[in-house]
């Protein structure tokens, strides 16, 4: 039953940056909302963590706060998504189960739970990372991928086509699954796990064989048990790689390709028992035959994808996650926003570099007051080399998040397109600007 909102609300944010924020703040409706920031970015998101003492920090600022929140929430990935179950559980608040939030972030244990309900899913078994020399699993086929079984951003992750790159990525992971790995073992100790996954903790490594086809994302939330689809996107890769090139809201695939994809994700969000939250789920699909196949579940709404439900539906998805959180039906809107198509489109570049000029704030300003219905957000900053960059795939680095809304996908290409032709970047090591 949705309850009746009170004068005034204090929602506890997680990791909270400025600009989901400013976000959360802008929201129509909710003015009568505080949001408060609890504990920085940057003491979950970079280097190893302690779960346990960022559970001790946390709960000295709320407990330092004047009064009691009436809401927990994150939007970011592990440690966050973790964090906020085991808080909202000791005040009280409305959230998730631990178990069912490690059943989506575990990718061993999510396909072992995916398998109970949907065919389409791709060959999968362990690495033995203690192995001396460690092989492709029996049954297994090239193309695989590689990956911890706890990672996020793609990081890790590695598209390998035969043995010799098969060892080379086995070695990166080994170097580094335990930065994640290790503090995702503190959660897991919480859970009453299978012993199938307890066996193999949190530092293990996953190979699935290579989906094909288009990418494609549903977002939704669960209600007091109800499973809500609010939309599906077209998540569109760079030509020929496998780094995003484009998320954009709503999907342009076939009717008969959507009603399958939200059949597929009601049937996987059930399965692992989410509840009072916002979730994600990633596929690959055949727009032709109509089949899907699950890339991964995410227990928590995309936030790069909060201004294109703004401008598409009248509010961004942030809307959802803050009213499940207070324990109320979000009522997500549609089709109420500016656009008729929006896009977060993600700027690139393929090698690595120090960057010695990036766009001024000037250059950015002039750009979006040039191209209408574009917000632009540089990532590094000059000095910055980009393999120091936080949270990137194992392929590219981010040099511009752009996200654009558009009456149709034409003019989203076009002004992403002219937004790019006015961006000028400068490394150290080309010495030539970069736009690609």
């Amino acid at each position: 039953m949705t309850t009746t909102p009170v004068d005034h609300e204090t929602v506890a944010v997680l990791g909270a940056d400025e600009a989901n924020l400013a976000t959360l703040r802008a929201m129509p409706g909710h003015e009568r909302q505080t949001f408060v920031p609890l504990l920085r970015p940057e003491q979950m998101q970079e280097g190893e963590v302690s779960v346990a003492e960022l559970l001790e920090r946390a709960g000295g600022e709320l407990d330092a706060l004047p009064h009691p929140v009436d809401a927990i929430v994150g939007f970011w990935d592990f440690p966050i998504s973790t964090l906020v179950p085991l808080l909202a559980q000791r005040h009280g608040l409305h959230a998730s189960s631990l178990e069912s939030v490690v059943k989506c972030e575990h990718k061993y244990w999510s396909r072992l739970e995916q398998r109970e309900v949907v065919p389409d899913l791709p060959g999968f078994d362990l690495v033995d990372l203690d192995e001396e020399q460690p092989r492709l699993p029996d049954g297994l086929r090239y193309p695989v991928w590689l990956k911890p079984v706890k990672s996020y951003s793609s990081e890790l992750a590695f598209h390998v086509a035969d043995d010799e790159q098969f060892r080379a990525a086995v070695e990166e992971i080994r170097a580094g699954v335990g930065r994640l790995g290790r503090p995702f073992e503190e959660v897991m100790a919480r859970v009453d796990l299978p012993p199938e996954v307890a066996e193999i903790g949190g530092q293990a490594c996953l190979a699935e064989e290579a989906l094909t086809g288009a990418r494609a994302a549903t977002e939704g939330y669960v209600h007091d048990g109800r499973v809500v689809v609010q939309g599906v996107l077209d998540s569109i890769t760079y030509p020929q790689r496998s780094s995003f090139l484009r998320h954009q809201y709503p999907s342009q695939l076939p009717d008969p390709v959507q009603r399958r994809l939200v059949e597929v994700t009601e049937r996987v969000i059930e399965r692992v028992g989410l509840d009072w939250t916002t979730f994600s789920v990633e596929f690959f699909c055949d727009p032709e035959a109509a089949t899907v196949s699950v890339l991964e579940i995410n227990p928590r709404h995309s936030q790069s994808h909060a201004l294109l439900f703004a401008d598409v539906d009248g509010i961004a998805n942030h809307h959802a996650m803050v009213e499940l959180a207070l324990g109320r039906d979000p009522d997500m809107p549609r089709g109420k926003g500016e656009y008729g198509i929006a896009a977060k489109w993600y700027h690139r570049r393929f090698s690595d570099g120090l960057l010695v000029r990036g766009p001024s704030p000037e250059d950015i300003a002039r750009l979006q007051k040039e191209v209408p219905g574009v917000q632009i957000r540089p990532v590094p900053e000059q000095g910055q080399r980009l393999s120091e960059l936080p949270a990137q795939d194992s392929y590219s680095y981010e040099l511009t998040d752009i996200v654009v809304g558009a009456r149709d996908e034409a003019e989203l290409v076009e002004k992403y397109e002219r937004v790019v032709a006015g961006l000028r970047y400068e490394f150290a090591d080309t010495a030539a600007e970069e736009s690609s």
